[in-house]
């Protein structure tokens, strides 16, 4: 089990409509990069991730669960090169006060974090300090681990 971090422009797919999907959760589509789609490949069922508003926020809003395993992303194009995978997640719980990438960069147990030295990096991991951390800045009071459904 691993934690990790879902970016996603507001306007594309926003926290909002992560939960409107509930319980049922949604496919994460639309990733075209190699390093994105290996990460979901490893991905277990009951994984934690942040869901992450890019470009117009730039914060940590949410905290999600993979509720389903990689499997082939529905919006393949027949252009598109390479074979590309998404997996299912589903809105766990609102982060009280959303993390900015700003802050993120400040906190020095930050500095290694794949945010902060590949931020363009769509779907990357989140170690376990860097998890309590970010829960504890967002004001998480009852983070999700690993081994909870």
């Amino acid at each position: 089990m691993a934690y990790w971090l879902f970016k996603s422009e507001p306007a594309t797919w926003s926290w909002s409509q992560q939960k409107d999907r509930g319980r049922a959760g949604e496919a994460w589509t639309g990733v075209r990069n190699y390093q994105a789609r290996n990460h979901m490949r490893a991905m277990k069922l009951g994984d934690k991730g942040f869901f992450y508003h890019s470009n117009d926020g730039r914060e940590i809003v949410g905290i999600v669960e993979v509720c389903a395993l990689a499997h082939p992303d529905p919006t393949v194009k027949k252009t598109d090169k390479g074979e590309w995978d998404c997996v299912d997640l589903r809105a766990l719980q609102d982060v009280a006060r959303p993390v900015t990438l700003e802050a993120i960069k400040a906190e020095a147990r930050l500095k290694d974090m794949v945010l902060v030295t590949n931020s363009r990096l769509s779907v990357q991991p989140v170690t376990a300090a860097e998890w309590a951390v970010i829960c504890d800045m967002g004001g998480v009071r009852r983070p999700p681990r690993l081994s909870d459904g």
